[in-house]
């Protein structure tokens, strides 16, 4: 919302040197966001004056019309002699008043201006348009004044051209601050000064003349207000200082009716339409809309409705969206003259509707029909539901003082009366909310400058005014108090830690797995946890992959990704993509957090939440019944890379990444948890059948590594040979962390042994170093595979494991006997489990 500080001082006597930075301070420290405060026209230097064109001369040979003007500017130069002018706009004639700047000025821009030669004549200054004054972006024709204004008169101050504007992001909350009259209220507050309410005007009482209205919807529609208003001049023009407030709050002027609702709905916060009387056919009824039926908007736009929209109409059918926009067929028609008789046409008698509608029915329309209206905006924030009336006499006051326009005496009002809402409060609950004493006395201070009525003692009752249908409970109330005491004055208190409570072991273990991935060289990042169908089917899934069985949302951010995800790899290899699109080649990243799985839940429970109670605590039961109906939400923990893994320099070549750093990764992580991972050989989407490792913690899978398949890097638009791993924590952690022991320090020498056995090439090497440790017994300190051969010399489909094993007592030193005799039980143990064969 875009608040010109010179429209705020209208309803607010702020004090007379407080700029717009200052206002924008006192409305921030009482809970709205300003979000910045413009300067229009801060370079603006004059003279800037009306000017009355009387001549032209029309100037040929170039490549665009020019016009020699000359322009009667009063005094205003210092010698009554018309300046001339060079112009190319063709948008006035002689006799018309406009805008001229003279030489010595500066406009926005800054834009100095000096008398120049230019198309073979002297131009002493410029005729400006709206652009070039910087009041919008208007460029197509400069400015022609209302025939009232004498040559010579300050244009700066008749267009209003310096002020401060507060721009304020006003929150879902805070609806009523759509308005000036919002803000102002809020300004009034902060400064303790009294409000001069613009919706405070007398407005007669209805009657059974006004125009016919029908509300046949009252739960969309609990409030309609007509009003007519006859005998309006076609070609009246809004005044200048109507179309600047418009212009400064962010709208376009359009015609003096259209600028009129516009500028009743900026000034109290209620949107309002106009119809052109002679369009409308009969009565005005509020319905909801026939599935399929058809309307034309105001933007020439045929819209198809659905069952839910809600509409005004007439005999003839729909003849606007209700709350979002109005229709072609009753709209304001712009006015045109007859050339052979000069009669001017145009709308004379309108109908101006004020109503009230469902802010959830409107905000519905207008998301589904893609309509972000002005009204709408406001209708879907909540409006003063009492403020209809006041808007539409506003409206009527306006067009008969500026259109010459006639009131009817026919007053039409269609309200549904609901009970008064109010809400008991303890007069001490804003101070234990805010762990400070402010008292009662200030409690009901603050309420009743938010516009609540207060009654009682130690208990209040509290009736929360019509243009804060926020306020609903009784922490409502007192975040009011609390604001507008000042957020600033809260004492910042440390909460206290009940002893013995610490990090669960969930969260330790997420903080080692996080700083053992870091320490590996990988980036933590945090990815939206939303997937669609096409990243599912870039990754090569089958249609049959619970992968596929996603958790789809009602209100998706994006149509593109409407479920929540089941893998981890999507986000992260979208991160991955990013980066390498940004120039960083070399990428290693990770993610830890949840997946959302429907495998495996009860499809009787799923999506079935119970309403649990807010006046007692859940009971266990339906706590598990609410569990039921969640999906499952496995940890899990993944990592990508792409590029090198160790640089290029001095020392020697760059080293690729490879699936054995995904592997390694995997390790990583299982070494972090104190959980020894058993590594195999698998297929699984979407990783290279070739180059894919399944990962278990005893007998259970618990992830998959490797690299990805050459199908998906291409379908991702992945750099070649990525690679990726990922491990679900809750299964690698389900049976609890091994015990984990210090390494043992000897006196005693290692004896190594080496031994390279040869097996078939299906055996994982897993299994064959599991043997060799089961068969070395308790000498053996350690084992590490450091060579795989295949080829001629062991025979196809066979390959060669080379391990090298160190020895060692903890009380003496290992005789050359004791190291071999370990040895030999280890290689018989092999052989016995894995068929192996002593190479050499």
């Amino acid at each position: 919302m875009r608040v010109p500080l010179s429209w705020l001082r209208e309803y607010v006597d702020l004090p007379a040197g407080e700029t717009g930075r200052d206002v924008a301070d006192r409305l921030v420290r009482a809970g709205l966001e300003v979000e910045t405060v413009e300067q229009l026209g801060g370079d603006l230097k004059g003279p800037l004056v009306v000017g009355k064109v009387l001549a032209i001369e029309e100037l040929s040979g170039f490549k665009k019309p020019i016009r020699y003007c000359q322009v009667d500017v009063g005094s205003a130069n210092g010698t009554g002699e018309p300046q001339n002018i060079v112009c190319g706009a063709r948008n006035f004639a002689v006799g018309d008043k406009v805008v001229v700047v003279l030489p010595g000025a500066v406009l926005p821009g800054p834009f100095p201006i000096a008398a120049r030669q230019t198309y073979g004549h002297t131009s002493e200054g410029m005729i400006c348009s709206a652009r070039e004054l910087g009041m919008g972006d208007e460029h197509d024709g400069i400015i022609v004044l209302p025939p009232e204004f004498e040559p010579g008169t300050d244009a700066v101050e008749l267009l209003e051209l310096v002020d401060e504007v507060l721009d304020i992001a006003v929150t879902a909350d805070r609806g009523y601050c759509l308005s000036v009259r919002g803000v102002a209220r809020e300004a009034a507050t902060a400064y303790g000064l009294a409000l001069r309410d613009p919706a405070l005007l007398d407005t007669p009482a209805p009657n059974s003349f006004g125009p016919q209205v029908a509300v046949l919807d009252p739960a969309g529609c609990d409030r309609f207000t007509a009003r007519g208003v006859t005998g309006l001049e076609p070609d009246a023009r809004s005044p200048i200082w109507l179309q600047r407030r418009i212009q400064k709050a962010g709208m376009r002027p359009i015609s003096l009716t259209v600028d009129i609702t516009n500028y009743v709905m900026l000034e109290i916060g209620q949107p309002l339409h106009a119809y052109d009387r002679n369009r409308i056919n009969g009565t005005i009824s509020v319905r909801r809309a026939q599935a399929g039926e058809k309307l034309t908007t105001l933007d020439g736009v045929t819209r198809t409705l659905d069952a839910e929209d809600l509409l005004i109409c007439d005999d003839s059918g729909p003849i606007g969206l209700a709350g979002v926009m109005g229709g072609a067929g009753t709209e304001i028609a712009d006015y045109t003259v007859d050339p052979q008789t000069g009669q001017v046409h145009g709308t004379t008698d309108v109908v101006i509707e004020a109503a009230h509608f469902a802010p959830v029915s409107i905000a519905r329309t207008a998301r589904r029909h893609k309509l972000p209206s002005e009204a709408a905006k406001r209708f879907e924030r909540g409006v003063d539901p009492e403020a209809a009336k006041a808007a539409a006499q506003r409206a009527v006051d306006l067009l008969v003082l500026v259109a010459g326009g006639t009131a009817e005496a026919g007053v039409t009002e269609v309200a549904v009366e609901y009970p008064a809402f109010s809400i008991t409060i303890a007069a001490d609950h804003p101070d234990r909310v805010a762990g400070q004493e402010y008292g009662r006395e200030t409690v009901v201070r603050r309420l009743q400058e938010v516009g609540c009525t207060v009654e009682g003692g130690d208990v209040l009752a509290v009736t929360p005014p019509s243009w804060r249908p926020d306020l609903t409970d009784p922490n409502d109330l007192a975040e009011e108090v609390i604001r507008l005491e000042g957020y600033a004055e809260l004492p910042s208190t440390l909460p206290k830690v009940p002893a013995g409570r610490g990090l669960t072991e969930a969260q330790r273990l997420r903080r080692r797995t996080g700083l053992a991935l870091a320490g590996a060289g990988y980036v933590e990042v945090l990815n939206y946890p939303f997937i669609g169908d096409a990243v599912l089917d870039g990754l090569g899934l089958d249609a049959d992959d619970d992968r596929r069985r996603t958790v789809r949302l009602a209100n998706p951010i994006s149509d593109e990704e409407p479920a929540l995800r089941t893998t981890l790899l999507p986000g992260l290899l979208a991160a991955l993509r990013r980066n390498v699109g940004r120039g960083t080649t070399d990428v290693s990243l990770f993610e830890q957090g949840l997946v959302f799985r429907v495998d495996g839940t009860d499809p009787e429970q799923l999506f079935r939440a119970p309403r649990l109670p807010v006046d007692r605590r859940p009971t266990d039961e339906e706590i598990a019944r609410l569990d039921a109906a969640l999906p499952r939400q496995p940890r899990r923990v993944a990592t990508v890379l792409a590029g090198s893994v160790e640089p290029e320099g001095w020392w020697g070549p760059a080293r690729a990444a490879t699936w054995a750093d995904a592997v390694e990764s995997a390790r990583t992580v299982a070494t972090a948890a104190g959980v020894r991972l058993t590594v195999r050989q698998a297929q699984y989407a979407p990783w290279h059948p070739g180059r894919c490792a399944a990962l278990y913690a005893g007998d259970r899978l618990v992830g998959h590594a490797g690299e990805l398949h050459p199908r998906v890097v291409k379908a991702l638009h992945l750099p070649e040979r990525t690679c990726a791993m990922e491990l679900d924590v809750d299964l690698l952690t389900q049976d609890g962390a091994e015990r984990v022991e210090g390494p043992k320090i000897s006196g005693f020498p290692v004896a190594t042994q080496d031994v390279a056995l040869v097996v078939d090439g299906s055996v994982p090497a897993a299994e064959v170093e599991a043997a060799l440790r089961s068969g070395a017994g308790p000498l053996l300190e350690s084992l590490r595979l450091f060579d795989v051969y295949t080829g001629e010399q062991v025979g196809e489909g066979r390959k060669s494991l080379a391990y090298a094993l160190r020895f060692r007592a903890a009380d003496r030193t290992l005789t050359a006997e004791e190291a071999s005799a370990a040895r030999t039980a280890a290689i018989a143990e092999a052989v016995a489990r894995t068929g192996a064969a002593l190479r050499g």
